[in-house]
């Protein structure tokens, strides 16, 4: 039976053949399984003489692994009762206003405290998804991302809504900070999007197999070394926004997995630095959702006002007449 929660120290045998990481680690650690042991490689679980490598890398033999695997997540996330911004609710499905910092589903390292854990305790009319009382997710934001996400609460809307997305023909918009200034007023972005071919916690354009992606931007206003742009999703990759702005030259304020870390000290302004330190997050919003109600065929568009953290920093920035 698998240990889980525990930290395996392994030395690869010098005889024998190449072997790669992902079997060696199948092989080595009791009860994971091939796809666990890739799962856990790519979430940055598994070092190879103290670094984060590729499922596929070849073991010659003498190198040190570290597994670590992490305790089970629960079968069923548990209700917690977390306030939740209900912006609209009926049978069929909720919207809601994530603020930054909560997590949308439960996973290894988040048992509790997120969306679903919320949305348990809230709705009282959940008929189920796949045969299981749970709130149906078809689509995500980051946790440090706050804005709007629609939820099915039973089979028929989730069905419904998970083909609007994969159709691409839900509304999507988005207002970020960007470090720089566009030379355009208006573009599109387009380009393959996958996992980052060295560090498999970041997305990337250079992806070997990437899927289509495309965002398309529009500058709302210009400040001394930032902007606000106005971003509509045509897909809806993981981190597309932050991969796509970040390639182009322009990361998002506050991202310091997508190079908006750096960029800060570019600033001349000491008020600007300290706001953006205070964010504590890449400054995106989903702002508004549209979509086909899964069940009355109505189409409904939901708006949301920009958070305090980020309306402060726009706030300043306009003060100063920048």
């Amino acid at each position: 039976m698998e240990r889980q929660g525990e930290r395996y120290d392994l030395s690869v045998p010098t005889e024998g053949e190449a072997e790669r990481l992902d079997q060696f680690v199948a092989r080595s650690v009791q009860g994971i399984t091939r796809s666990a042991a890739q799962r856990l490689i790519e979430e940055g679980r598994v070092t190879v003489d103290d670094r984060v490598e590729k499922p596929s890398l070849k073991l010659r033999g003498g190198e040190r692994v570290v597994v670590t695997v992490p305790p089970p997540a629960p079968a069923v996330p548990e209700a917690e009762e977390i306030p939740l911004v209900v912006l609209h609710e009926d049978g069929d499905v909720i919207v809601v206003h994530k603020p930054a910092g909560m997590v949308v589903h439960p996973a290894a390292g988040n048992p509790g405290g997120t969306l679903v854990n919320a949305l348990l305790a809230h709705c009282t009319d959940l008929s189920g998804i796949g045969g299981e009382i749970r709130p149906g997710i078809v689509h995500r934001i980051d946790k440090d991302t706050s804005g709007i996400l629609v939820v099915a609460k039973n089979d028929r809307a989730h069905e419904s809504l998970s083909r609007q997305f994969h159709d691409h023909t839900v509304k999507r918009v988005y207002l970020a900070l960007v470090y720089g200034s566009p030379r355009e007023d208006k573009g599109r972005i387009e380009g393959a999007i996958g996992r980052h071919p060295t560090d498999r916690k970041k997305m990337s354009g250079t992806a070997r197999h990437g899927k289509h992606a495309v965002t398309h931007w529009r500058v709302v206003a210009r400040f001394t070394g930032v902007t606000l742009l106005r971003l509509r999703l045509e897909t809806g990759r993981t981190h597309q926004i932050r991969v796509h702005m970040a390639e182009a030259g322009f990361p998002l304020v506050g991202d310091e997995v997508y190079g908006g870390a750096g960029r800060i000290n570019n600033l001349r302004d000491p008020v600007l630095r300290k706001l953006i330190r205070e964010l504590g997050r890449q400054a995106l919003h989903a702002k508004t959702l549209g979509f086909v109600h899964p069940v009355t065929g109505e189409y409904l568009e939901f708006d949301t006002e920009l958070p305090e953290d980020m309306a402060r920093i726009i706030d300043y920035l306009e003060r100063q007449g920048a």
